[in-house]
């Protein structure tokens, strides 16, 4: 009997082992397809309200600052690598904007286009 048990220890840690390299990833599929759908969502929300607040300086750097923090978030649950970085990227960007005056805003805004349209361009690669 403990011959035949034997032979079946190095099967069921292979077992184990080949299925815990599966769920792995599954998981990093999952959280990357999750970074995929999250991040534009956010960067879409955000363009859209910052362009309503130029205005408005103290509200935009509050949602430039929300969406910095949404994003890093985001970045931190991301397995894929050049999304990860991509995504902390922009989050750091965005949260280094400084908007105290109208001419700030403006200046954000623009700024804002820029880092999204090159981040997109990354995010589509990686989510490819």
């Amino acid at each position: 009997m403990r011959l035949v048990s034997s032979r079946f220890v190095p099967l069921a840690a292979f077992a184990v082992a080949v299925f815990a390299t599966g769920c792995s990833e599954i998981n990093a599929t999952v959280d990357k397809a999750q970074a995929c759908l999250e991040a534009p969502k956010i960067i879409t929300e955000t363009v859209t309200k910052i362009g309503t607040l130029v205005n408005d300086p103290a509200a935009m750097e509050k949602e430039l600052n929300s969406a910095s923090q949404k994003l890093g978030e985001v970045a931190d649950k991301a397995s894929n690598t050049t999304l990860k970085e991509a995504t902390d990227d922009l989050a750091t960007s965005l949260g280094k904007l400084n908007v105290t005056s109208a001419n700030e805003a403006v200046d954000a805004v623009q700024k804002v286009g820029t880092d999204t349209t090159a981040y997109l361009s990354k995010l589509k690669e990686a989510c490819s």
